[in-house]
């Protein structure tokens, strides 16, 4: 009886209760999308680093890692390599040469980090082919190329077809020049990798500096999937025992590679969960707030309704129920827009070009896909019920405070 009498009190003020629903549909949609924009931008920059910058897993000479010297090479990597892509859940691997030099072009220029590269097996680990905006890939049959990011092109002023003068130490520790033509320019929408990494072919520039070919400055590991990556990480430091124990090399993961993208992560999930809970609690107050009207609006009815014989378990229940409901239905309705919204731009994403380069240099793309699990939906209603049983406590008790002797000679 109880629930049914509740159920008709909802609708007794059709306009008060649209307005708590509306409330907390609005809520609930404006946490979850919250959620889901913060989430798409994580996952969409943990995404570009292991598919454009450093892939799942990377593997070095220990001393490499502190000082990027042409000379801390991996050695045989080409009896390593084997073994690494016959590893379940390995989808590629590829080796490359790093070491910092100089890019210059007849203006200008600037420190950058050249990568030797072999690009059929780059293309295999990283997509940065995709994302050429001028100009092409490695083709046979170029000579001396080089592709560079959008954002060194617009620093050194050149475009597709200006030759570059790269500098750099050789293995002997003697400064060597070569000479390559821009045959494509990429944007990954991190700014910070586009203006410093500057990929050329390995077997040019190994003759260039002088490099052992049964040497290699890094080995990187694309897997199937970027959630085995610790588990995968694990199977080739045992594969790999004799060679890291000897400290002839070390294995890192992504989340090892770039720590502060791991924390920014983290943190975003967290932000987002804190964004949800402080529009909860404006629910909240603004529930409670209603609940209060209604409770002070019906004093000759609850105190009419305890004169008959309605106990206060039941007075209390009818007040909860009431907010439960209103709760539940906006609750409901929110979640539905949300999922629908969430969809959409999962698929056309939020074109945010106006604040484009603030977002690049940050290493954050301009278009966002929102993202949102099952999960958190699941949660967010069921925060939204909670937060309505807490909200309907007070009004609830003040109801319970009413005299019945007093509150039925009350004017409607």
């Amino acid at each position: 009886m109880i629930w049914s009498i509740s159920w008709r009190n909802v609708w007794r003020n059709k306009i008060r209760s649209l307005a708590i629903i509306l409330a907390v549909t609005i809520g609930l949609f404006g946490g979850i999308f919250s959620y889901a924009f913060m989430m798409g931008m994580s996952v969409q920059r943990t995404n570009a680093a292991i598919e454009y910058e450093i892939s799942n897993i990377q593997i070095h000479n220990p001393k490499f890692l502190l000082n990027e010297e042409i000379n801390f090479t991996i050695n045989n990597p080409n009896k390593l390599i084997p073994i690494i892509e016959k590893t379940p859940g390995v989808k590629a691997v590829c080796s490359r040469i790093k070491c910092p030099g100089m890019a210059s072009t007849a203006i200008t220029g600037t420190g950058v980090v050249i990568n030797g590269i072999n690009p059929e097996s780059e293309k295999q680990v990283s997509k940065l082919y995709t994302k050429l905006t001028s100009g092409k890939y490695f083709e046979k049959g170029d000579k001396i190329p080089v592709v560079i990011g959008h954002k060194l092109a617009k620093k050194l002023k050149a475009k597709v077809g200006s030759k570059i003068v790269v500098t750099v130490a050789n293995t002997k520790g003697i400064i060597t020049y070569g000479a390559y033509i821009v045959i494509g320019i990429y944007k990954t929408g991190n700014d910070s990798f586009d203006e410093v990494n500057i990929f050329v072919e390995s077997e040019g520039f190994s003759k260039l500096i002088s490099f052992d070919k049964n040497k290699t400055s890094e080995i990187a590991i694309l897997l199937n999937n970027n959630d085995d990556t610790k588990k995968v990480a694990d199977l080739l430091n045992i594969k790999l025992k004799n060679e890291t124990t000897e400290k002839n090399i070390t294995i890192e993961t992504w989340e090892q590679i770039q720590p502060t993208l791991n924390a920014m992560t983290s943190m975003m999930d967290i932000m987002s969960y804190i964004f949800l809970i402080i529009i909860l609690i404006a629910l909240a107050f603004g529930i409670v707030n209603t609940m209060l009207m209604v409770v002070m609006e019906r004093v000759r009815e609850l105190g009419m309704l305890m004169a008959i014989g309605m106990n206060h378990k039941k007075v209390f229940s009818m007040i909860m129920l009431e907010t439960i409901f209103l709760s539940i239905i906006g609750g409901i309705f929110g979640i539905v827009i949300s999922i629908f919204i969430v969809n959409y731009f999962n698929v056309h994403g939020i074109d945010l070009a106006v604040v484009g380069e603030g977002f690049n240099s940050l290493g954050y793309s301009s278009i966002v896909y929102l993202q949102a699990n099952n999960v958190f939906y699941i949660e967010a209603a069921i925060l939204v019920v909670i937060t309505a049983i807490i909200s309907s406590i007070y009004p609830a008790l003040k109801a319970l405070k009413l005299n019945p002797a007093e509150a039925v000679r009350e004017e409607a």
